[in-house]
């Protein structure tokens, strides 16, 4: 079932403006047109769109998000270079989450500090 740029941008979140970007970008893959000449996005855009958003918040570039989008896309994708750029992404992810977990670690740290020098002074934390 295909869908208007508005009930993707309802599924995903992502605003009308950002998707034509992508698409312009070839990150969307090949949308079909109506009749009358409007844009019929696949119902399986939502999960791409949704992971295309997830890494570029983890940093990713829109390079390394169109690989692994027409990757997922293709149906000729040579198996092992597949695995491959797969592997090499989720150890880039595993290593953000660990210096997410270092960065969170740190700063509880922090925060105990301060509420301990908080309540020496006779403030407390809400």
């Amino acid at each position: 079932m295909a869908m208007k740029i508005s009930e993707l941008e309802a599924h995903t979140g992502v605003g009308r403006h950002a998707l034509r970007y992508y698409e312009r970008q070839g990150l969307l893959g090949e949308v079909q047109r109506t009749t009358g000449n409007y844009r019929d996005y696949p119902e399986s855009l939502v999960k791409q769109v949704q992971l295309l958003k997830s890494m570029q918040a983890l940093g990713f570039s829109l390079t390394e998000i169109r690989q692994v989008l027409d990757g997922l896309r293709s149906s000729d994708i040579d198996c092992l270079d597949g695995a491959r750029l797969l592997a090499e992404k989720r150890q880039r992810i595993e290593e953000n989450i660990r210096n997410l977990r270092e960065v969170s670690r740190t700063l509880h740290q922090e925060q105990k500090r301060l509420e301990r020098r908080a309540q020496r002074h006779g403030k407390r934390l809400n």
